[in-house]
Formats: C-alpha cells, sequence, structure tokens
C-alpha cells in the first residue's frame, strides 16, 4: 500500500538504503536469475547463503526475523498436478462438513449442555481430507499405519468420515457427547474411552505435539536398535496455531531438528484465532511460527493463498500486494474473513491504487470467492508431498484458513466461532446451498445425517483411496505378543534373601533393572529412561553396558574415556538420557510404553526421576499417559519430605503418592524395603507384559542407606495387597495395645517406635508395612460396592477389615502429606490416627526433619498413646510424661504453618 511505513526491520534497514548504482544492482540480479535458471534453486540457495556468510564477516548484516515473504514456499511452478478428483473431494468434503455440523448441532439441540466444536473442524476439513486421501497411510502391504494426531476440536469431523467409511454407525453419531446413554462417542479423541478408534490422546492442548515429536523418535529408536522396520511409518499432526502458546507444543522443536526426524510432519492450522479472538491480533502468527521453526532448524511450508490467487500474484511484478499483506496484521485479516467481497475491495484493495489495478477486473462475488491456501486441495497437496519427500529435516506446514469456514454470519472468522454450537434454520440451509448438498429443506431442519448410496461415485472413490492407502485411520491396536517375565529369584534374589545387607531401595532398585536388561528375552525390551543425573541415581554403570541412545553414535572422546563408568553414546544405545526434561522424559516414556499398540511390539518403559519432578510438573502428561493406555514403570526416586535432607522446599516430594492415586489406571507403591521392591515390580511386570492389562505402576524410591531384611514367601500376597504383618511386640500386663502403620523410610521410625511403646509404656503393638495405602484403599472400595450391591450373597472382607479388625487404635506414619494414609480411614472401625509431613520441607539432616514433621518415633509414640487415653484406656498424665522424657517441643507451632 502506497504510502505504509515500513513495518519489519529488514523493511526499514533496505528503505534507509539508497540505490547508488542501480545498473550494479541489475547485474546483480541478473547474475542471480541466470544462476538459477541454469544451475536450479539449489544453485541459487547456495550463493545466497555465501552472500549471507560474506555480509555477516564484513558486520553489514543487521538483525532481522528468519522468516520469508508473505505468500506461499512452494511456486506455482512446482506444485505439480493434481492427483484425486478434486470435484469428487469437494463433494465429500462437503457431506463430511454437513455431518460433523449435524452431530454436534443434535446433540445440543435435543440436551442443551452437551456442548462441542463446529469451527474448528470447519476450518481443517481440506487439511484433514488431503491427509486422508493422499498421505496417511493404514497398515497394509507389511507396514504398520502412520502416527496421526488430530487438533481435537476437530473430532466430528474424523467421526463423520468413519460413519461414512462405514466404521461408524448413525446411532453412534447420534449419541455423540453421549457416552452413558447409548454407543456414544467421546469428544475428543480418547483410546481409554473408544480403545478400537483413537490412536493417541490430544484433548489437552500443547501436548500432542511434544508427544508426536517423541514418538517419532522412538520409531528411529527402535529402527536404530533393530527391534522394528520404522523406516516407512510417518508421524503427523495436525495442531492449532493459538495451541502453539502452550509451552509443552515447542519443547521438543530442538531435539527434532537435532536428530533429524523427517519422519515428522506438523500441519499448523494457522486459522488466526484463539478460543475469544485472534491469535496474534497486532502481529502475525504465520511470520511468528515461521521464525521459530525456521530457528529450531526445521523445514518450513507456508500455504497461505490459494489458486485463485496466483494470477493476482504474478501480475504484481513489483510486489505491491505482497507488501499490502505482509502488513496487515491478524485482527484485521479476521476482520475481512468475517466480510464479503465488497467489504474488502473497499477495506483492503483500494487503499493502494496499485494493489486495487490487479483487482480491477474482478467481482465483489470474485472477491470474495478468493480462497486461503488451507481450503486449496492443490496447494495443500503439493505442501504435504514436499513434507513426505523431503529429507534430513522434521517439516511443519503453516497452512492459513479461516475458523467456521462455510459457516456464514453464524461464525466465520467471527469473533465467537469456537463457541458456536448450533445455527439457525436459515443458517443451516446458507450452509447446504454453499456447499451444494443435496438435502431437502425437512432434512435440513430435521438436521438428518446424509450418506450417499454404497455404489456411487463418492463413496466408491472414498473406499478406495483408504484401500491405496493401506485401510482405515485412525485405528488403534490394543493386542501384542505376550513377553515372558524371568523368576523373580534370577534377579531380585538379592533383596528377597537380603539378610541385613545395608544398601538403599534406589540402589536395590537399579540392581535389579541391570539384571532385567541381562535377560535375553526381556533384556532388549527394556526402556530404561532417565531426564538427567543418571549417576544420581546409581545408573552409571549402564553407560557402559547398555550405551545411551544417539542417532549419531559418539562423535568424541568424553572426558572419561578412562574410567569403567564412562560416558558413551552409541547408535544402538538402550538407555534415553533425555537431558532436564521432564516433559521430554515422560513423552519417552509413553512412546515406549505404547510401543505395544502402535507398533504391536510390547517394551517396558523404566523412567527414574526425582520424584518432586514428577506428577507435580508433569501430571497432565501423566493424565495424557493413562488416556493412552501406557504400560510401564515410573520410579519416583528421593521420594518422601525427610529423605532428601539437604535439597530443600522445592525438592522434597510429599505429596506425588496421592497425585498418583487419583490416576484410575496408576498403581501407586511406597515400599520400604528392597525386599517390597521386587515383589512389587515382578507382579507387575506379569500384569502388564503376560496378563496384558493396561495399567502402569509408580514405585517411590529413596536414596538413605540401611539395613534390609528378608520376606518371607507367605508375605507376598498381602504385600501385594497393599498390607502386611511386619511385627508383633507383646508385653507383660499391658496398659494398653495398637496397630502401628508405616510406608517408605518412616517405616523404620514406626518399628523403633513399637520398642519404646514396650520398653518405656507397657503398650502392646502389631506392626505393619503398607506397601500402598491407594490399593489398600481401592480394595476396600471394591468390596464395599460390592457387598453393597450384592446383598443377597457372602459379605467379601477387604484387606483393612481382615488386618485391622478389632477396636485397638490404628497410627499410620509416612513421609508424605497425611491425605496418603487417610485413603484408609472410612474403612477402619478403630480410632484412626494420621501423622505425615503437611508442609514446606526444609534444608536439614533427616533426623531433623524427622523431628520437625513430627513423623520419627517419639512423636509416633506420643500419637499412639493419645488415642489410647481418648479411648479410656491409659491415664492423661501419660502426654505429658511423654513430651517431657523424650524432650518434645509443645509449644511450637504446627510444622503445616511454618
Amino acid at each position: 500500500m502506497a504510502g505504509r511505513e515500513p513495518t519489519t526491520l529488514l523493511d526499514q534497514f533496505i528503505a534507509a538504503a539508497r540505490d547508488s548504482d542501480p545498473q550494479e544492482t541489475k547485474e546483480w540480479l541478473d547474475a542471480l536469475q541466470a544462476s538459477v535458471r541454469d544451475g536450479g534453486a539449489e544453485r541459487g540457495l547456495f550463493l545466497l547463503e555465501r552472500l549471507e556468510e560474506q555480509a555477516q564477516q564484513l558486520g553489514i548484516v543487521p538483525h532481522v526475523q528468519p522468516y520469508s515473504a508473505y505468500r506461499n514456499t512452494i511456486p506455482v511452478e512446482q506444485q505439480g498436478r493434481y492427483p484425486g478428483d478434486l470435484e469428487i473431494e469437494e463433494r465429500l468434503t462437503a457431506i463430511m462438513r454437513w455431518n460433523a455440523l449435524a452431530m454436534v448441532a443434535r446433540a445440543n439441540q435435543a440436551y442443551g449442555e452437551l456442548g462441542g466444536h463446529i469451527a474448528s473442524y470447519a476450518s481443517a476439513a481440506e487439511i484433514f481430507e488431503v491427509g486422508f486421501n493422499h498421505f496417511f497411510r493404514g497398515d497394509g502391504d507389511g507396514r504398520d499405519a502412520d502416527l496421526v494426531y488430530f487438533q481435537p476440536h476437530s473430532a466430528p469431523g474424523v467421526y463423520s468420515r468413519a460413519f461414512l467409511e462405514g466404521r461408524l454407525s448413525e446411532e453412534q453419531l447420534a449419541h455423540y457427547r453421549q457416552e452413558l446413554s447409548g454407543p456414544g462417542l467421546s469428544s475428543y479423541p480418547h483410546p481409554w474411552l473408544m480403545p478400537d478408534f483413537w490412536q493417541v490422546p490430544t484433548g489437552s492442548m500443547g501436548l500432542g505435539p511434544l508427544s508426536a515429536v517423541y514418538q517419532a523418535r522412538f520409531m528411529r529408536y527402535l529402527e536404530h536398535r533393530g527391534l522394528a522396520k520404522t523406516e516407512h511409518r510417518h508421524v503427523w499432526g495436525v495442531f492449532g496455531d493459538g495451541e502453539m502458546d502452550e509451552p509443552e507444543s515447542i519443547a521438543g522443536l530442538t531435539l527434532a531438528a537435532r536428530e533429524r526426524l523427517d519422519n515428522l510432519t506438523f500441519i499448523i492450522n494457522c486459522n488466526l484465532q484463539r478460543l475469544d479472538g485472534p491469535v496474534r491480533g497486532n502481529g502475525q502468527i504465520v511470520q511468528e511460527l515461521e521464525s521459530l521453526f525456521t530457528g529450531a532448524g526445521w523445514n518450513v511450508i507456508k500455504v497461505l493463498w490459494g489458486s485463485d490467487w496466483d494470477a493476482l500474484f504474478a501480475r504484481d511484478e513489483n510486489h505491491v500486494l505482497l507488501r499490502c499483506l505482509a502488513s496487515t496484521v491478524d485482527g484485521q485479516y479476521q476482520t475481512l474473513g468475517a466480510k464479503d467481497g465488497a467489504y474488502n475491495i473497499e477495506h483492503f484493495f483500494r487503499q493502494d491504487p496499485a494493489v486495487q489495478k490487479l483487482v480491477a477486473h474482478m467481482s465483489e462475488r470474485e472477491v470474495d470467492a478468493l480462497k486461503r491456501g488451507g481450503h486449496d486441495f492443490r496447494k495443500l497437496h503439493a505442501a504435504f508431498a514436499a513434507a513426505r519427500a523431503h529429507q534430513g529435516r522434521p517439516t511443519v506446514i503453516l497452512a492459513k484458513t479461516k475458523k467456521g469456514f462455510g459457516m456464514g454470519g453464524a461464525g466465520e472468522s467471527r469473533m465467537t466461532a469456537h463457541q458456536a454450537k448450533k445455527l439457525d434454520l436459515d443458517g443451516l440451509k446458507a450452509f447446504r446451498d454453499r456447499f451444494a448438498l443435496p438435502l431437502s429443506d425437512d432434512d435440513v431442519a430435521n438436521l438428518r445425517f446424509y450418506k450417499p448410496e454404497p455404489d456411487s461415485l463418492e463413496m466408491r472413490y472414498l473406499h478406495e483411496r483408504r484401500a491405496a492407502l493401506g485401510g482405515a485411520l485412525p485405528a488403534r491396536k490394543g493386542g501384542a505378543p505376550v513377553l515372558p517375565v524371568p523368576p523373580l529369584g534370577a534377579w531380585g534374589g538379592f533383596a528377597l534373601n537380603a539378610q541385613g545387607k545395608e544398601m538403599s531401595t534406589t540402589m536395590a532398585a537399579v540392581r535389579m533393572v541391570s539384571a532385567l536388561l541381562k535377560d535375553a528375552a526381556l533384556g532388549p525390551r527394556i526402556v530404561p529412561i532417565v531426564a538427567d543425573e543418571a549417576r544420581t541415581f546409581g545408573m552409571a554403570s549402564l553407560f557402559r553396558q547398555i550405551g545411551i541412545y544417539s542417532p549419531l553414535g559418539q562423535l568424541y572422546e568424553p572426558e572419561d574415556a578412562s574410567s569403567m563408568l564412562s560416558y558413551r553414546e552409541a547408535r544402538d544405545g538402550q538407555l534415553l538420557e533425555e537431558g532436564i526434561t521432564e516433559a521430554g522424559a515422560v513423552s519417552s516414556w509413553i512412546a515406549a510404553g505404547t510401543s505395544y499398540s502402535v507398533h504391536g511390539l510390547p517394551m517396558l518403559p523404566m523412567y527414574i526421576y526425582y520424584s518432586m519432578f514428577g506428577f507435580q510438573r508433569v501430571g497432565d502428561l501423566i493424565w495424557a499417559a493413562a488416556d493412552q493406555r501406557v504400560r510401564g514403570f515410573l520410579f519416583g526416586a528421593t521420594a518422601g519430605r525427610t529423605t532428601l535432607g539437604g535439597e530443600g522446599l522445592q525438592h522434597q516430594d510429599g505429596s506425588s503418592l496421592v497425585m498418583a492415586a487419583l490416576v484410575p489406571n496408576c498403581r501407586a507403591w511406597d515400599p520400604a524395603f528392597a525386599c517390597e521392591v521386587a515383589v512389587i515390580m515382578d507382579h507387575a511386570m506379569r500384569r502388564m507384559l503376560e496378563e496384558q492389562r493396561d495399567e502402569f505402576h509408580y514405585l517411590t524410591l529413596m536414596n538413605e542407606n540401611y539395613e534390609q531384611p528378608s520376606l518371607a514367601p507367605e508375605a507376598h500376597a498381602d504385600l501385594l495387597r497393599g498390607m502386611y504383618r511386619l511385627s508383633q511386640h507383646p508385653v507383660d500386663a499391658p496398659q494398653g495395645s495398637v496397630r502401628l502403620l508405616g510406608s517408605g523410610t518412616i517405616l523404620r521410625e514406626v518399628m523403633a517406635a513399637a520398642e519404646l511403646l514396650a520398653s518405656d509404656w507397657r503398650v502392646a503393638s502389631e506392626v505393619f508395612s503398607v506397601t500402598s495405602f491407594s490399593e489398600l484403599a481401592r480394595d476396600a472400595r471394591e468390596v464395599e460396592r460390592s457387598n453393597r450391591l450384592q446383598p443377597g450373597a457372602i459379605d467379601r472382607v477387604s484387606q483393612v477389615e481382615r488386618l485391622l479388625a478389632g477396636d485397638a487404635p490404628v497410627v499410620a506414619a509416612t513421609d508424605h502429606v497425611r491425605a496418603w494414609p487417610q485413603l484408609i480411614a472410612e474403612y477402619i472401625d478403630a480410632r484412626y490416627v494420621t501423622l505425615g509431613t503437611d508442609g514446606f520441607g526444609r534444608s536439614d539432616t533427616r533426623s531433623a526433619l524427622r523431628r520437625f514433621f513430627e513423623v520419627e518415633r517419639h512423636h509416633i509414640v506420643l500419637a499412639a498413646l493419645q488415642a489410647l487415653v481418648r479411648d479410656g484406656r491409659c491415664e492423661r498424665q501419660l502426654l505429658a510424661e511423654a513430651v517431657n522424657r523424650y524432650g518434645l517441643a509443645s509449644d511450637a507451632a504446627p510444622p503445616w504453618s511454618r
């Protein structure tokens, strides 16, 4: 536009310069043109790169954004012939648009509270259909299917296609978001709810992009380790431009480029709108994303303008239109998109006489029909094909679209588009007419689904295209071959018969993993994962034993090469050391833990990390893992609020077990001893690998060394139900009797408290090791429900009721917040007292921390005595005597308030 100020640093820099020698400038430009004509585009790019290097050396290059002009990356002459039938594909896309709209509108017309989204799929329909008809490969020809991450708000469009394919029934579409009242469909991609359909969950925005990166990386891992042939498989992700604001969305970009994941393509649906308004009202999200991805090392392809714009650009010899487009912000593009051709002519094209001249021959209707590139099959296909063919780098396609495309005044490019869940009758008729749908007024009024006859051109084409690509998508396979687990004694015997040997449970667990890695069948399938600090967890021996995975191998001699525990990277390395990224490490764990369904190859991921940085930092990813039916281990090392003495507030974990207990298919364990770790691991592996249960297991581990007991075989069953009797402490003529529960490292304080109760107060006790309060609660809930719903049957008895029957008080102490032992409170008939580490952590010694949080032996004794006093079994003066004897601070503020 004439008279506009330069909008970028590059514009300003060039505008400030004067062409002092036009002839020389022409010679340079002619020379470049000749080089491209004779040597091709690659020769031209090479020359430009060398010129840029020279300019940098001369110090004349300003700091500019690394993005290109606001135009399509692939020129018309390079986009190739469209291989499909455009007319049929456009008709099919229109039908899917209608069925998706009808599905959401019917649900809300009937109930008014179910919600749903129309506008996102309306903007992405062409993107999906180009993928479905030409690129997204299913199972077939001896290969496994591609993995596709679908934009979650576009799920109705995927259901609509599956309906035409015969994979979903009309009744299922009619029960969208009604999963309890009929054969319904889930709101978003949820493998837990639709285990044969959705491959991956994407409902929590931002997690899809990160997970896609690590799934593509895991495919390479399997290939390089010789476990699976994955070179022909591709990972596709269709994501929203607003979604890219999530930190997880961009967290894996540099890894994808660094590891040259050319089996990965993102398609960013740039409809310029978030949920309430523009993504970048005062900027341009496409250019910003190009800068981001280019800087991260990706191949970037922009698809901004449809084919109808080609003639305009061809006549735009002085790039006046390009400059005008580049200087228009997204907020204005949204307004232009919501208005008709007349408005666009007046408020865009007529702002610059040179631009107005380019469209002088066009009518208002023709201007109104100008499409954005994301709605043009030809442009999209060229971009997809270029992405699939590109080697050495991942590719992102930035496809510009309109949110609510086709919804007219009810939602097209409107601020309210995301909230639109239905159209009025006139809006529905306008939608029908715009896409030339063969629907009567009665069909429209009643929101009837439409499906062409089986022998129609559309249906034959639909099935032929998917058959050519190997079958339907999305489709999830749940079955996988059984992976045998070696006998417990072969790898955990040292822990079962520890005989007082001193070690930490972390050390014991790593030793068990090291032994399992040597098993001929299971060993190669184990995927050890650390975010960082493998040496902290005693895993340095694995560097030499199995190597650290790197697609490049090791291109350097490590500083510690002469050490027995030297750092060793290898192309076939087994250990995944991800760097300081808990989100990335969990994403690797998800990729490995879903290998049984994605690749038909069961793997056993074991991710070990600081427990505080597990569920608290990446709880949303763990929830997505549960949705995706992950199988594997999470080891929360240095667990508990008092075991990691010197690290303090943000490192000491007292809550992860409570968070883990909230995940339905996560089995959470808090073992105190190495023998317990061994039995739990054996049990978990057999459930996940042999019985193929869709669950994962979280074990807390401690870095505190202490004597480890042996374990009798008869204790195994109770241990796995969550609690077993560890010891009994009878006394002559007792004042009272209590039951003491402990877990983790605080179990040893409980054991010591039992001795003090007997020696100092003549109180008898039983000590129970609670390996899992959440398993006890799960069992008790199930028993209670069964007895309630089946009153005529013989009542079942829970583990809590069986072991803690009677009226003797029960005292539980753990290194976690009191909510953890309180999970079983309602199932105990006797007085129940819990001690925990509620509050912020501190830096000090373990003994000082346990005294501060009132979970050490003396406070456990005091709690037991108080319970007996309250039950009327002991005199109240015992409490004052105990406080004085043990030197407890009676006037100190509670730890959770300090």
